[in-house]
């Protein structure tokens, strides 16, 4: 695996967006339910990065953390997805920065730099927009309030998560990626635990839901994964979130392309200009009076 992975570490976190920006649409093309979707996908991701490993899982006192962080983080974001739009959920999992920016000084000793402070009031002013754009309810998207509200829930569970990997990897930076791996593993053994009580009994499942299963446990949870953990030793925790953000970029684009699903603002600002214009009214003192 290290022989395939030649790629410089901000480029392999601009690879792992890549591959975890399919996820909302992915999720959404799966007619399980979300239980169903985080155990399994769960499953199988926790198989990968064992096999990049190559390595036995060590369930010790860190890796539990920052495992339960990121189970945290996949059962939440599911939920969301299948509550509101793939776009909404991205963003608010998108907003790791601005927790990053406050956590990763005290706990990493690594800080922001001043020029990437405008983006933070971007995402603040962003995730205030998607709150106040209410979107009526859809297919894939019937519930925006909750699922907005648990879609804050994961942006909160990522940035610990990300805090998590780049604590564990500089507690043992010889390790080169095994530490993060091994906490990633953790912590899908621990979404798959959790989350299968939930998911049983099984009924109804199709060939398409088999594939999508499949595809987000190995490319868009499990390769992801791998890349990440690989990475993030050699790149700060913030900025890596930044990078990151190259996720909610595209994932709206996916959820578009596959269910014709527009973001939450979008119908918002199409109302606003299909909205009428108003006659002018004048008051009475101003309209003219009829001479003689």
């Amino acid at each position: 695996m290290a022989s395939v992975l030649r790629i410089p570490a901000r480029g392999q976190i601009l690879l792992t967006a890549l591959l975890l920006s399919t996820g909302g649409a992915g999720i959404k093309a799966v007619s399980l339910t979300n239980w169903q979707i985080a155990s399994f996908r769960s499953g199988i991701a926790a198989i990968v990065v064992l096999l990049a490993v190559r390595r036995l899982p060590r369930f010790s006192a860190s890796s539990l953390l920052v495992g339960a962080a990121y189970a945290a983080t996949v059962i939440t974001f599911i939920t969301a997805n299948k509550l509101t739009t793939a776009a909404n959920t991205v963003f608010f999992q998108g907003t790791a920065p601005l927790y990053l920016a406050v956590l990763a000084p005290a706990l990493l000793g690594e800080r922001l730099p001043r020029r990437d402070v405008p983006i933070l009031f971007v995402i603040a002013a962003g995730m205030v927009l998607l709150f106040l754009g209410h979107s009526e309810p859809t297919a894939t998207a019937p519930n925006h309030v909750l699922g907005n509200a648990i879609g804050v829930v994961s942006g909160c569970c990522w940035s610990l998560t990300l805090l998590g990997l780049r604590w564990i990897e500089k507690r043992d930076p010889a390790a080169k990626g095994a530490a993060a791996g091994n906490a990633a593993i953790v912590g899908n053994i621990l979404a798959c635990a959790g989350c299968l009580p939930l998911a049983l009994p099984v009924a109804g499942v199709s060939a398409g839901d088999v594939i999508g299963v499949a595809y987000l446990g190995v490319f868009q949870v499990g390769l992801a994964y791998v890349l990440l953990t690989r990475s993030i030793t050699h790149v700060p925790a913030v900025e890596a979130s930044l990078l990151l953000l190259v996720e909610p970029a595209l994932s709206p684009l996916w959820a578009w392309w596959l269910h014709g699903e527009a973001p939450g603002l979008w119908p918002l600002a199409r109302r606003e200009r299909r909205r009428p214009s108003r006659p002018s009214q004048r008051r009475p003192e101003q309209e003219q009076r009829p001479e003689g």
